[in-house]
């Protein structure tokens, strides 16, 4: 396995810990997510963490920006954002139909008692770590959604 650089700006830390416990982890498991698949990515190198509309924000190379975060408004959710103008969210959302909740074209839901579909959810994470590459393919290079 390859060395993946990641830059992180102290903000970051600092916003996880305004996070209630439970949210907290939640975040943090979603993070992890994310590093390990551009760890796992032959194409990234680097990833830099950092604070965007004030949410925890990782961005790569050749990547679409990918937010998570949680609102006191909605205190029984939290989720991941994508950039609404992409593909992306409608490509998910034909590629994996409801095995996600989703807001219009600009987030993946996640409710606090939700097992998060976790391969599912690494090939999104993939497709926006890749997404400039992959944003004239079909589907962004995906599969549909057969026998899911």
């Amino acid at each position: 396995m390859k060395h993946l650089k990641v830059l992180t700006d102290p903000k970051v830390k600092s916003k996880f810990e305004t996070y209630p416990t439970v949210i907290h982890t939640k975040l943090t498991a979603l993070r992890n997510l994310i590093v390990e698949v551009a760890t796992t990515d032959e194409n990234i190198s680097e990833l830099e963490e950092t604070l965007k509309w004030g949410e925890p924000s990782c961005l790569v190379k050749k990547g679409s920006t990918i937010r998570i975060d949680w609102k006191t408004k909605t205190p029984e959710q939290y989720a991941m954002y994508f950039k609404c103008t992409s593909k992306l969210v409608s490509t998910f959302k034909e590629v994996f139909g409801d095995t996600f909740s989703y807001e219009k074209n600009r987030a993946i839901l996640f409710r606090l008692n939700d097992n998060v579909p976790q391969m599912e959810l690494k090939e999104c994470i993939g497709m926006a770590l890749n997404y400039h590459t992959l944003k004239n393919l079909p589907l962004l290079g995906s599969s549909p959604k057969i026998g899911r």
